[in-house]
């Protein structure tokens, strides 16, 4: 397995339509002028971008945590350019990309520096073999104050590693249960 560089990532969501919306180069500015954090392609991944939808982590009503019986009541649903999230918690977004992996390809995840220095961490899943779909994020506040995440922004990167050969079965064959979700998507069990 190698990992891609920009011109190789360029070419497949061109061609192929491995990522849409595709941003072509390292977006670093919005169209007013004011700085961001960072979105498009980098020297050998992709940096992703938040959209605006949020579910907000709270504890209000004192449950557990289950991943094999989530309890949707368990987040508050936001929506905006902004998300605070409380000390301690995480919240739920998703990416403005959908992304549709090839067959030879693993992706992996990891979080921008930008949010890291300050104590926010970005954690995804691997993308597998030919899923598809908006990646849903998880973002950790690890710290003991109210933490900043914004939309349209970039949030994390996506190093994309290709292999000489086809995976066997791929998450698609296996009938994955996040394959094709928009949005953000709760565990599943």
């Amino acid at each position: 397995m190698a990992i891609k560089s920009d011109r190789w990532i360029t070419r497949m969501a061109c061609e192929h339509g491995m990522i849409e919306p595709f941003e072509a180069q390292q977006v670093r500015y919005a169209e007013d002028g004011a700085k961001i954090v960072s979105y498009g392609v980098s020297s050998y991944g992709y940096d992703v971008r938040c959209a605006p939808q949020f579910k907000i982590f709270t504890n209000i009503n004192s449950t557990i945590v289950d991943p094999k019986a989530f309890d949707e009541k368990s987040f508050v649903d936001f929506e905006g350019d902004c998300c605070v999230i409380p000390p301690n918690s995480f919240a739920l977004a998703s990416t403005v990309e959908r992304f549709l992996i090839p067959r030879n390809v693993l992706v992996v995840c990891l979080g921008k520096s930008t949010y890291a220095r300050c104590g926010i961490i970005v954690n995804v899943t691997p993308l597998e073999p030919e899923w598809e779909g908006h990646v849903t994020l998880e973002f950790s506040n690890t710290t003991p104050l109210p933490a900043k995440i914004y939309a349209h922004e970039g949030v994390a990167q996506m190093l994309f590693f290709e292999s000489d050969e086809s995976c066997e079965t791929s998450y698609k064959d296996r009938g994955g249960k996040y394959q094709g979700q928009s949005g953000v998507t709760l565990p599943r069990a």
